[in-house]
């Protein structure tokens, strides 16, 4: 039982530490040809957007919106690899709610890997 304790609490320390670093890596999404940049933490943290002057068409604020929301998906998709790169096999524990600080959900509606 005192073994099964002991790799349980591995397992959290490993997890914890696969979280920070996520934490501290950024990577960025584009759209629009690099119109519309997105800077995400790999955890899916937005911390950057850049919005290029000929994006920004005050007649057709749609396709901006959709640029923007595009670059945040692309930016997402990145993370959500990171993620799986760096958690492997602690990834599954994240199916039953146990990953701690990855929780929540992303820029109009989107949800962030591991189920959360």
């Amino acid at each position: 039982m005192g073994s099964l304790i002991q790799q349980a609490q591995q397992m959290q320390q490993q997890m914890e530490s696969a979280q920070r670093e996520l934490g501290e890596v950024t990577v960025t999404g584009t759209a629009g040809g690099g119109l519309v940049e997105a800077t995400v933490t790999g955890l899916g943290e937005l911390t950057g957007l850049k919005i290029s002057p000929e994006a920004a068409d005050p007649q057709d604020t749609e396709t901006l919106a959709d640029l923007v929301i595009a670059a945040i998906r692309d930016a997402n998709a990145q993370a959500d690899t990171l993620q799986q790169e760096k958690l492997g096999p602690l990834a599954a524990l994240g199916q039953g709610g146990g990953l701690g600080g990855l929780t929540g959900g992303g820029p109009g509606g989107a949800t962030f890997p591991l189920g959360f």
